[in-house]
């Protein structure tokens, strides 16, 4: 049997994919992180699955009810918040139940800063302005990060930028960004994107710390910086994509 990881989106059950609804509706067990997988998402699990919720739970305990349902013949749909590509502890998973010689699958969903971006209205990679966007995270009580990506390495690059699990230290960042960006950048701050809570913050960078802390936000929240946020001006852009120009039409013509 195999274990499915499986891309739950950022919270809204019609965001997942046609194959991640058919793997859900397929497993008789099913691990999801309860901090962020909603009800409407587990909905889409058969009647009588057995649910496991992994918040609480460490790393070994997860792979030891992966391996007892392969064991006893089950598939398993083990639900990662967003996409399994980004911070989804997928590596250290996949690698233990190598050696336990469990099969293991992968199914992308909507990553959380993709719905951030939709909520937002705005692409993340504007002709003239930035054509990078850096996912990131700062360090605190996780993981040391390496040496060569500090904050402000990617900050001097002037890319859009998107920080994951940094929102109680959001002020600290305005602090060390403004150097880069300038306290008048656009920023955003999108909390549990697509659910019926969420939030959406826009501010300058100088700004956008005070509106975090009046909400009092802790978790499931995305920063995004970066002058591509503030939109379409007036008129024409003044560079465009080449994608779509008569040039390169004539070009295929």
């Amino acid at each position: 049997m195999t274990v499915h990881f499986i891309g739950a989106g950022p919270g809204a059950a019609d965001l997942l994919t046609v194959r991640a609804t058919r793997l859900l509706a397929a497993a008789p067990v099913c691990l999801y992180a309860g901090t962020y997988v909603t009800a409407d998402v587990l909905a889409h699990c058969p009647d009588g699955a057995e649910l496991i919720d992994t918040a609480g739970l460490t790393l070994e305990e997860i792979i030891d009810a992966l391996v007892a349902a392969h064991r006893a013949g089950h598939d398993v749909a083990r639900l990662c918040s967003g996409d399994p590509s980004v911070y989804s502890a997928l590596h250290e998973q996949t690698r233990r139940l190598d050696a336990a010689g469990v099969p293991w699958d992968v199914t992308p969903g909507v990553p959380a800063y993709a719905a951030a971006a939709a909520l937002l209205g705005r692409e993340l990679t504007v002709p003239g302005v930035t054509q990078s966007v850096v996912l990131t995270r700062t360090q605190a009580r996780s993981t040391p990060m390496p040496a060569t990506e500090e904050l402000e390495r990617f900050a001097a690059t002037g890319s859009t930028l998107v920080l994951h699990l940094a929102i109680t230290r959001t002020r600290e960042l305005v602090r060390r960004l403004i150097p880069f960006y300038g306290a008048d950048c656009p920023a955003a701050v999108v909390s549990r994107a697509t659910q019926a809570d969420e939030l959406v913050l826009r501010d300058t960078l100088a700004g956008i710390a005070d509106l975090v802390e009046a909400a009092g936000l802790r978790q499931a929240a995305v920063i995004m910086v970066g002058p591509a946020l503030a939109g379409p001006a007036a008129g024409p852009d003044p560079i465009e994509s080449h994608l779509y120009s008569a040039e390169r039409c004539r070009d295929r013509t």
